[in-house]
């Protein structure tokens, strides 16, 4: 079976892409902490927590929120953000009140467009080129304060990359990469600007206002289809957003390069290898420094899991693939292998060995009306039955055809039907179908570069 999937024939040359995006005719009604979404487990609220950096006040008043409004639980997006399930209708006001007073919600305009990715063992490891917190904190600064970003849609997405490579290929609308010295990149789409690095969080602020600006011109033409959220669908491109973002910042430049494996959004760009996230386990830094790095199972975290996590730190980065990043941990007491025992001992992640390393599902039933199968369950009765193999694709379990939350670059992408699930795997963007019979297990340890 390994053979048949991977000796399947791309796509012809020319074809659109699965994933090829147009301008929408209808308003985006992407969920936020203050527009919730009717689900059949009752209402959802989803948290952006840009760059997924949580402080341990703001993890409990989430924590706290999850118990007294929701399920209990809190669920990690592909962006790092939370999301709240299980709410009454009628909780949007008591949940604003206290995401307020926790600061998650710095304004109220804004909250569905904070929607940042940043990569999460920045000044942790040694290995980025800087640490890219001042950048986060600009850009998130600088979108609160724009009137423009207000019109941005609650899925387009900002990347912040400190020159290692892991959020830039995530398929960011705009994203941010070090470079090294004095200069940065900026990825506009397909379009890529070097920037002095204390400008790139403006650069990216004005070409966000520039993307608002151009997609309201376009919808609002003779000839409009729809307006655009996602820098894929501007039907000009990007080139003229980067001739503004030129034209008002002294240090932009055009860059006849861009960075390898950005992967950002443009008219024809391909999703690109899939970007990995931190192994779970201790991740040691300079000077002896020790952090800790751990999944949750399908990105659920009980209430008895958050508050593990919320005892060993004073920090909590959530990734976009559903892990949670303790930094410097052995600083608040606890040395890191025994607090990597007591996250294990709750049912966390810990082994980078682990089949449920990469493996992601949407919520399926019985919360989605959507879904046709209660896809976790079934996810995890595969997963606890699959032995990892040698660099095991991603693999992502969805309840129907919308595949929701499913990741970019090269994975198994597993969707039940009536009779059963459809097994494929997504190679450069394209799927190479295999009948019903194909195992996800086998499919997973087929050889990524093969």
């Amino acid at each position: 079976m390994v053979g048949m999937l991977a000796a399947m024939p791309t796509a012809p040359a020319g074809s659109p892409r699965p994933d090829a995006m147009r301008p929408r005719q209808r308003d985006d009604a992407c969920p936020g902490a203050l527009r919730l979404h009717s689900a059949d487990d009752g209402a959802l609220a989803r948290v952006r927590i840009p760059g997924g950096v949580l402080t341990a006040r703001q993890a409990l008043a989430l924590g706290d929120a999850a118990r007294r409004l929701g399920d209990g639980d809190l669920h990690l997006t592909s962006r790092g953000n939370v999301q709240l399930r299980g709410l009454d209708s009628g909780d949007g006001l008591e949940l604003a009140e206290l995401l307020d007073a926790a600061g998650l919600l710095p304004s109220r305009a804004h909250e569905r467009v904070r929607n940042i990715v940043a990569s999460p063992l920045s000044g942790l490891d040694g290995q980025g080129l800087v640490d890219v917190r001042l950048w986060l904190h600009a850009l998130d600064a600088m979108l609160c304060e724009s009137e423009a970003a207000i019109a941005l849609s609650g899925r387009f997405l900002f990347a912040i990359d400190d020159g290692r490579g892991d959020v830039a290929a995530l398929g960011a609308d705009i994203a941010l990469r070090a470079a090294g010295g004095e200069c940065a990149w900026v990825s506009i789409g397909s379009e890529t600007l070097t920037v002095a690095t204390e400008d790139a969080p403006r650069a990216a602020l004005l070409a966000a206002e520039a993307f608002v600006t151009a997609s309201a011109a376009g919808e609002a033409g003779e000839a409009s289809q729809g307006r655009a959220w996602r820098m894929g669908e501007l039907p000009g491109g990007p080139e003229e957003l980067a001739r503004e973002v030129v034209r008002r910042l002294p240090t932009a430049a055009r860059s006849a390069e861009a960075p390898r494996g950005t992967g950002v959004l443009g008219p024809a760009a391909a999703p690109g290898p899939a970007a990995p996230g931190p192994a779970p386990g201790v991740i040691t830094g300079p000077g002896g420094r020790r952090s800790l790095s751990v999944l949750a199972p399908l990105g659920k975290l009980t209430g008895e899991q958050w508050d593990a996590l919320t005892q060993h730190g004073g920090e909590l980065r959530l990734t976009p693939w559903r892990g949670i990043v303790l930094p410097d941990v052995a600083a608040h007491g606890v040395p890191a292998l025994e607090a990597l025992e007591a996250l294990e001992a709750v049912g966390l992640v810990t082994d980078p060995a682990s089949p449920w390393v990469g493996a992601g599902a949407c919520v399926g039933r019985p919360g989605c009306a959507k879904s046709l199968a209660d896809v976790r369950t079934d996810a995890a009765a595969a997963l606890d039955s699959e032995g990892a193999g040698t660099n095991p694709l991603p693999v992502y379990w969805s309840g129907c055809e919308r595949r929701c939350g499913r990741p970019r670059g090269d994975h198994v992408d597993v969707v039940a039907r009536t009779d059963g699930y459809r097994v494929t795997v997504v190679r450069d963007g394209y799927p190479r179908t295999t009948d019903a019979a194909a195992s996800v297990a086998a499919a997973r340890t087929t050889n990524v570069n093969g």
